[in-house]
């Protein structure tokens, strides 16, 4: 059974940093794209950054670029999110998820991502 679990969430100041991580079981993490996905309260999920399976290509949002990083350690079978500058706006659920393929797709936010974590809390105060 496939799992992601997601932790490193909380609440935290504007302009702060968080470190997301994405623990995965029972598929092997390293043949697939990944991704971080949030949604805010009464907003639609959000898809913000994307890594290939072998971490040598990585897409943003233009929410997030230049602010968080995506990163994955195949060895361990985590995949990471470091945020920095952090905006009320950032506040959300924020969600791991494996896609189907390699690489991320050209327009990886709109794919059919095959597993999903449950997610984890950001709150950002201003």
């Amino acid at each position: 059974q496939v799992r992601l679990v997601e932790s490193g969430g909380g609440l935290v100041q504007a302009g702060g940093s968080l470190r997301l991580s994405c623990t995965a079981s029972g598929l092997t993490f390293s043949s697939y794209a990944m991704a971080w996905f949030r949604q805010g309260s009464g907003k639609e999920r959000e898809g913000i950054r994307c890594i290939n399976y072998n971490g040598m290509g990585t897409y943003s949002r233009d929410s997030v670029r230049g602010r968080f990083t995506i990163s994955r350690d195949n060895a361990k079978n985590i995949l990471y999110l470091q945020m920095n500058d952090l905006k009320s706006d950032d506040t959300a659920t924020y969600y791991c998820a494996a896609a189907r393929t390699r690489d991320c797709e050209s327009v990886w936010w709109q794919a059919d991502f095959a597993h999903w974590g449950q997610g984890t809390q950001v709150t950002v105060s201003s």
